[in-house]
């Protein structure tokens, strides 16, 4: 018996990375489309003071939650890509775990609905959450920067500029007048899709060069 023969083929799968990447950049316009859905139906909400968290509560917290989980989704599906499309070392592997863990985080948020209501029974682990996501939304690109070098240069400045732009902006979030919160909390997310964005794309053009 051949035992070379029993092995599997070990190589990228051309039409994994094209599905996965496309799924990713819908997620985030599901998320997208969500709040604009809720921003209409949701009363006497105004999108520049209201945060999108004040949307993931009450009657339509549903419409919100189902762009959270899209999101979240998005993310895991580039934590895949990055693990099945390995371009780096100890680095790329550890953000492929900080990926999986942002996933993790955006679901949770979505999941444990502690926001926007006033909500203080049991353990509110809300605020821990987020400042998780400050924390990942600095450190994952940082770590996947010099992997995605490999597939063009341009993908390291960009992963590397989005991580310099996130940890100068999202502090400010916490020290801004509730009157407009809101719409900075929705350009701190424009910088959150920009990274999932950015690595979809080079997962999607490395799909198409194997096709």
């Amino acid at each position: 018996m051949n035992d070379q023969a029993a092995l599997p083929e070990i190589e990228n799968q051309p039409i994994l990375l094209i599905a996965l990447g496309w799924f990713a950049i819908l997620g985030c316009a599901v998320f997208a489309v969500s709040i604009l859905i809720a921003d209409i139906v949701v009363p006497d909400h105004d999108w520049v003071a209201d945060t999108i968290s004040d949307l993931g509560a009450g009657k339509y917290e549903f419409i919100v939650d189902i762009g959270i989980y899209a999101f979240a989704a998005a993310i895991i599906a580039i934590a895949l890509l990055a693990a099945h499309v390995h371009m780096g070392d100890t680095g790329w592997s550890i953000g492929i775990v900080g990926l999986a863990l942002t996933g993790l985080t955006v679901f949770l948020i979505g999941a444990r609905n502690e926001y926007g209501d006033g909500d203080n029974e049991g353990w509110v682990i809300h605020i821990y959450l987020v400042y998780a996501l400050g924390v990942l939304f600095t450190v994952v690109p940082l770590l996947l920067a010099k992997g995605a070098t490999r597939a063009g240069s341009v993908y390291g400045r960009i992963l590397v500029s989005l991580a310099i732009i996130w940890v100068i902006s999202a502090p400010i979030f916490f020290f801004l007048p509730t009157e407009i919160d809101g719409i900075y909390e929705r350009y701190l997310g424009l910088i959150a899709f920009a990274l999932v964005g950015t690595l979809a794309h080079l997962f999607i053009q490395r799909g198409r060069q194997l096709v």
